[in-house]
């Protein structure tokens, strides 16, 4: 293995998106990790499909896409925990592992004898996060949560879609948001708990909750709140505290325009040849054109309408006045700088010729991020972890499987 985390094994016992979008981070840089799932079943998200991957005939495999997106670089072993053999196998490979990853319910992974306290009697460097929709205390902590209800509870739907006035309604982000937030908050967490072993040799827990992570990156929303003692509300394409920022039409489409001080305004207005309207007290700095924010829109959306919108957008670059075109996600991956960039990255599979995949945007210089492995087959790797990490011969494994425990 290569990578600045090469020397970490991470026991990955989560499920769905945060959890496996952390242990994924920490694969692409390197870390060994082992994904533990059920037999037969497998991640929820193995079963959150179409789309499914094409085999090489062009036929559907049992591969969703949803599942594939989380989960390279991993290897996947099934082991059912609800069996004693299954929970001491799990145990044996905790007590091997640098950090472990669960999102059971509070409480749950201690029913299987893989609570923090029991694994670090054994294992005192052992660093070990939860997940969970509320957090291991406060009066929530025993509900479940998804991604849809925390956005909600968490105020990102209250200011996410049209205004109440012009017939729109909350709107969740066209991602699971706030399962990402917290698997990014959970690689940073991991990290820095790394960082801490190395130099002290301690372990220590993490108590990640999708709603504290939600709530945290509410950020200028939350602190414009607790200055002003007004919540934000929903402003479709507008900007509370910038303008002119928002969606506009032109001839044949749209075209996003986030001006961001009073001189871009002005080469703006130029572009547009309304430079008397940089010069307009109403309008020359950015306090006086968010109270005056209807009136200018007037006049601005009058002239952008004239344009199409690749003119419109090619001036506006050459003048350096932000903007840009709504791609789909199809036009994203076709847009040369994405491609210069090589987000998108192609893997080998047993499946099918290559997949791709929208890899890591991070850039190391010395320590790159590597693409070992494509997101694994259910149990693919069972015979290989048993048989490397816990030294188990052909007949163990064996007699394993015909006890239905892997």
């Amino acid at each position: 293995m290569t990578g600045p985390l090469s020397h970490i094994q991470v026991l990955d016992l989560s499920r769905v998106l945060a959890g496996p979008w952390a242990s994924q981070n920490l694969a692409d840089l390197g870390a060994n990790v082992i994904k533990i799932e059920r037999p037969i079943d497998g991640d929820d998200t193995r079963k959150w499909g179409p789309p499914y991957l094409k085999d090489r005939d062009g036929n559907d495999t049992s591969e969703t896409a949803y599942n594939m997106a989380a989960n390279r670089n991993k290897r996947s072993a099934t082991i059912d925990l609800s069996k004693t053999e299954g929970a001491l196998l799990v145990r044996k490979l905790a007590l091997k592992s640098d950090i472990l990853i669960e999102n059971f319910r509070v409480g749950g992974a201690a029913k299987f004898g893989l609570g923090y306290d029991e694994l670090t009697a054994e294992n005192p460097g052992l660093i070990y996060c939860s997940i969970t929709g509320f957090g291991q205390n406060g009066p929530y902590k025993d509900r479940g949560g998804y991604d849809f209800i925390i956005q909600a509870m968490g105020g990102l739907m209250s200011i996410t879609g049209e205004p109440g006035n012009q017939g729109g309604g909350p709107q969740k982000v066209g991602l699971a948001v706030s399962d990402l937030f917290t698997g990014m908050y959970a690689s940073v967490a991991l990290l820095a708990a790394v960082t801490h072993r190395e130099r002290t040799g301690e372990g220590q827990y993490i108590d990640l909750a999708l709603l504290d992570c939600t709530a945290a990156i509410l950020s200028m929303m939350a602190t414009s709140y607790f200055i002003s003692g007004k919540s934000p509300v929903r402003m479709g394409n507008a900007h509370p505290n910038v303008a002119p920022y928002g969606l506009y039409n032109t001839a044949d489409g749209n075209l996003v325009i986030a001006v961001g001080n009073d001189p871009q305004f002005a080469r703006l207005c130029n572009v547009l040849g309304l430079s008397k309207l940089a010069s307009d007290s109403r309008f020359t700095k950015n306090a006086m054109r968010l109270a005056n924010r209807v009136a200018m829109d007037e006049m601005l959306c009058s002239k952008i309408k004239q344009w199409h919108t690749p003119d419109l957008q090619a001036a506006l670059n050459g003048a350096s006045v932000p903007c840009g075109a709504v791609n789909s996600i199809g036009e994203v991956f076709d847009d040369p700088h994405i491609k210069h960039r090589g987000i998108k990255t192609t893997l080998q599979h047993p499946l099918s010729e290559k997949i791709s995949v929208a890899g890591s945007p991070i850039r190391l210089s010395k320590t790159p991020v590597s693409y070992r492995l494509p997101p694994p087959l259910l149990g693919e790797h069972t015979d290989e972890i048993l048989s490397d990490e816990l030294g188990l011969d052909p007949v163990d494994i064996a007699h394993l499987r015909s006890e239905h425990v892997i």
